[in-house]
């Protein structure tokens, strides 16, 4: 999900759609300044302030992790006495004054930013209890495209590529969550039905308007052949279906997956 946040009614909407944030805790805060060159100074000078919060929240039976980013900001603090912490949220308010949107992300005003607009990026899965928001290797992708791919098309995908699995439905998760389509594990085809290592895919349907969603996540301790499985899937959804993936707390549109994937190994490689 994706909105732009400018006029009263945005920002009503805004509240309205996330409850104010309410029981969620910010996990980031960047703050980028733009900076051109003036030629008749021949010195750089500021041309912009952002400031990006992402807040992981719950909301009637959906995790949602969501990133705003504030644009234009002409004011912003961000205070924490020594052993306090600022990053659990009760609920935010806001206002818009002047042309500007006022952002109180807590009752004591430790973190406040005020600006000229806001975009909200937004990525939401179902619920489940053993969907741990922390999970070591775990992949969301979310897409406003009318249905997710199908489990014949990962396996005849997974086969081509020289990682052949077998299916193993999950059934008991079918009622944990009306919006959950179907659920399963992706078993190499090295491993016995019954081992522990595999990679379970959940696929979901509309949650804010139309499109699905697939959420996949290495079960049992993660080894080169999971994390391949996991990687060729995340990798061929990508490129298949519009959308956006959330890596922790990171939310990456689609086309930019594999680089922003590339990236990341060659940072852990140096």
């Amino acid at each position: 999900m994706r909105a732009h946040i400018k006029s009263a009614e945005d920002l009503a909407w805004l509240l309205a759609h996330t409850q104010g944030f309410r029981g969620g805790y910010v996990t980031d805060i960047q703050v980028s300044k733009r900076r051109l060159f003036d030629e008749g100074s021949g010195r750089d000078v500021l041309a912009g302030t952002s400031v990006s919060t992402v807040i992981r929240y719950q909301l009637r039976g959906i995790a949602r992790v969501a990133k705003l980013t504030m644009i234009g900001v002409t004011d912003f603090s961000v205070f924490e006495q020594e052993g306090a912490d600022c990053s659990k949220l009760g609920v935010i308010q806001a206002e818009t004054a002047n042309d500007r949107l006022r952002f109180w992300f807590d009752p004591q005003g430790e973190l406040y930013v005020v600006c000229e607009e806001a975009d909200l990026e937004e990525v939401s899965a179902p619920l489940i209890e053993s969907h741990p928001l922390n999970h070591v290797a775990l992949w969301t992708f979310q897409s406003r495209m009318a249905a997710p791919p199908s489990v014949d098309w990962l396996l005849a995908e997974l086969d081509q590529a020289g990682l052949p699995c077998s299916w193993r439905e999950v059934r008991s998760r079918r009622l944990e969550h009306p919006a959950i389509q179907w659920e399963g594990d992706m078993i190499p085809a090295r491993e016995k039905a019954d081992d522990a290592k595999s990679v379970r895919v959940l696929a979901y349907g509309p949650l804010d308007g139309p499109g699905f969603g697939i959420v996949l996540r290495v079960m049992g301790p993660e080894d080169r052949t999971t994390g391949k499985v996991l990687g060729f899937l995340a990798d061929l959804i990508a490129r298949r279906y519009a959308g956006q993936c959330l890596v922790g707390n990171t939310i990456i549109p689609g086309d930019e997956w594999s680089t922003w994937k590339m990236l990341e190994q060659r940072k852990e490689a140096l």
